[in-house]
């Protein structure tokens, strides 16, 4: 699956984060009215992750989603493409080891992690299959994956109130909070063209994951698609 139509290349999108590197915690915060944080809890509840483990936390951004799993005494290596989140992340968070690496090659060796997730992230991989099979590569034989991804409202008249703020509020919202409003442009149209629930556990099974399920948080804005991998 190439980009759902969108045309811009790895390095082009790598420079987009980049850009919104200082004020995205804060812009995500606004642009989705606190839920972020919910959602982010959600994943880390549905990883589940035990004292001893190692969790790759990938398209971890400045590493606010990956903080919680240490606090659960876990081992997490926050990674990402961007070195404008990587930097922000590391002031911000130094005790992480962030890590840079390409979600379609990542730098990590076989079966290294106990659980790997992603939130947000793998609309921005250039081929999601590739990345979900890297993500398989790196983790153990039993290992689990959680991924958090915007999906499609379950009820219609609500899908199209959501689609008309996707693409008419968001980027006035944005100008105002965001250190580059126009990358927003960009996410509300990947968000736009993603595939629904089923369609993304389609693909996980496609990359080799095992049987997979989901969960759908606020009205399936987004859904969180969870899996093994095969012993």
């Amino acid at each position: 699956m190439s980009r759902a139509g969108l045309d811009k290349q790895p390095r082009d999108v790598a420079r987009m984060f980049d850009d919104v590197a200082q004020r995205y915690d804060i812009t995500n915060d606004v642009l989705s009215l606190g839920q972020d944080r919910r959602w982010r809890k959600r994943v880390v509840d549905l990883v589940a992750p035990r004292p001893g483990e190692t969790v790759l936390d990938l398209a971890a951004g400045t590493g606010t989603s990956s903080q919680p799993f240490r606090a659960a005494g876990a081992t997490v290596v926050p990674c990402d493409f961007s070195l404008g989140m990587l930097e922000v992340g590391k002031k911000q968070l130094p005790h992480l080891p962030f890590t840079a690496g390409d979600g379609m090659s990542l730098p990590f060796r076989d079966e290294s992690f106990d659980a790997v997730t992603i939130s947000f992230g793998l609309r921005n991989i250039h081929d999601p299959v590739q990345g979900l099979r890297e993500l398989l590569r790196v983790t153990k034989p039993g290992g689990r994956i959680v991924v958090c991804e915007f999906s499609a409202p379950t009820w219609a008249p609500f899908r199209a109130v959501y689609t008309n703020y996707l693409m008419k509020a968001l980027p006035p919202v944005a100008r105002k909070v965001s250190s580059n409003p126009a990358s927003y442009v960009y996410l509300a149209e990947s968000i736009r063209a993603w595939p629904d629930q089923k369609g993304l556990a389609l693909r996980m099974v496609e990359a080799g994951w095992g049987k997979v399920d989901w969960h759908n948080l606020s009205g399936g804005i987004v859904a969180l698609h969870h899996s093994t991998k095969p012993a």
